[in-house]
């Protein structure tokens, strides 16, 4: 027997989970929001988000980016390909937008999300640990525990997984995709000789792409290289590490002064063949895991979580029972073309850019000159990247 039933049970408290519960705050829908940690802790080396500007409006929507206390802008995006002719460059003109993103602080929003969620009537529940969840045709169920060892059992009409996408693996009408990319991200705040100016870097290298993001008045480095050379790299002196990079990336912002801590993890992309399955909906990372190229995966995440919403809500209004086939239908139809768009576009990007094949790297130069001189096509990929495939 449940302890309580509940409309929606989200696992996964992340941004992505409590954006979802935010969304559906006017529902008047009972909400459960089950995450496994506890609240992250502040550290002094941050570990930065790039936000879409169709992000932004969402959080703006949601009442939760007034809250963020830090946010860099970023004015332009400057895509390059290291050793070949050809480089591109996206302005706001281009998109017709005031900003084409914003870089963030982690904690920074999840903290805003976290001060917005507890405003609402949500029941966030931190330290929960899943042990056990099922589904029938009426209802889902979900037994977890908290720090006090208690199991707790509920039901609900509709269960989201909003994870890393462990529990996906649990569910018998999910499978995933996976592809190693035999690739790791570093990454680290950096100092240089010129100071950021809104201007987000992007260079395609045969090792894997290199960003230099604008944070603050310095730069957020995502570094994508071998897994050998990402270990040989995490050991490397402050100063040998800055040299290297230096190396890797080119004299455009001068030599570079200051490292902060480094972190790598390996790269991998990872996508569900059905977003779906009895009373159970996947959003982000349960969703999908994307390669970090041209920032696509957070932002994907947050436009699951925010559709998925408007679904429920079309659902309420129209008097219908929530988690049913029809609507869960509904979200993975919706939500097809822009998943599949965002995951072909970042794999698509990686194949052609991440290799040593001059024939190949050449028409990849030739590809970035073209987009700089064409403007329709330009704005046709500008806004694609900041609103989704549907742009």
């Amino acid at each position: 027997m449940s302890d309580k039933n509940y409309d929606i049970a989200i696992i996964g408290g992340g941004p992505v989970g409590m954006a979802l519960a935010l969304a559906l705050q006017q529902s008047g829908v009972s909400i459960l929001l089950l995450e496994a940690r506890g609240f992250p802790e502040k550290v002094d080396d941050v570990r930065p988000l790039a936000l879409s500007h169709g992000s932004y409006l969402i959080l703006n929507r949601l009442g939760a980016w007034r809250r963020l206390p830090h946010s860099t802008p970023i004015k332009t995006i400057h895509i390059s390909n290291k050793g070949y002719l050809g480089r591109a460059v996206l302005t706001t003109q281009d998109a017709g937008v005031h900003a084409l993103g914003h870089v963030v602080n982690y904690f920074d929003l999840f903290h805003a999300l976290f001060e917005a969620t507890l405003e609402t009537q949500t029941d966030y529940q931190t330290g929960a640990s899943v042990k056990a969840f099922s589904t029938d045709e009426h209802l889902g169920y979900v037994s977890y525990t908290q720090n006090d060892g208690v199991e707790k059992k509920i039901s609900t009409k509709l269960l989201i997984l909003a994870d890393g996408g462990r529990l996906g693996t649990l569910v018998e009408d999910i499978s995933y995709q996976i592809k190693e990319y035999d690739q790791w991200a570093i990454t680290a705040n950096i100092q240089a000789e010129m100071r950021q100016t809104g201007i987000a870097y992007e260079r395609f290298t045969a090792d894997g792409p290199i960003a230099l993001l604008p944070s603050g008045d310095d730069f957020s480095l995502v570094w994508t290289a071998s897994p050998e050379a990402a270990r040989e790299i995490l050991t490397l002196r402050d100063d040998q590490f800055l040299a290297r990079l230096h190396d890797h990336f080119g004299d455009r912002l001068g030599q570079f002064t200051h490292a902060g801590n480094r972190s790598g993890f390996p790269l991998v992309l990872k996508y569900a063949t059905s977003t779906t399955a009895q009373r159970i909906a996947l959003v982000g990372n349960a969703a999908q895991t994307l390669h970090p190229v041209a920032g696509q995966g957070f932002n994907l995440g947050l436009r699951d979580a925010y559709e998925l919403a408007q679904i429920i809500q079309g659902t309420l209004s129209e008097h219908k029972e929530i988690g049913t086939p029809a609507m869960l239908k509904q979200f993975r139809e919706k939500r097809r073309f822009d998943s599949n768009g965002g995951r072909i576009f970042t794999d698509t990007l990686v194949k052609l850019f991440s290799n040593d094949i001059p024939l190949i790297r050449h028409l990849c130069g030739a590809g970035l000159v073209a987009l700089d001189n064409l403007p329709l096509v330009k704005r046709f990929v500008a806004r694609r990247m900041i609103f989704g495939t549907r742009g």
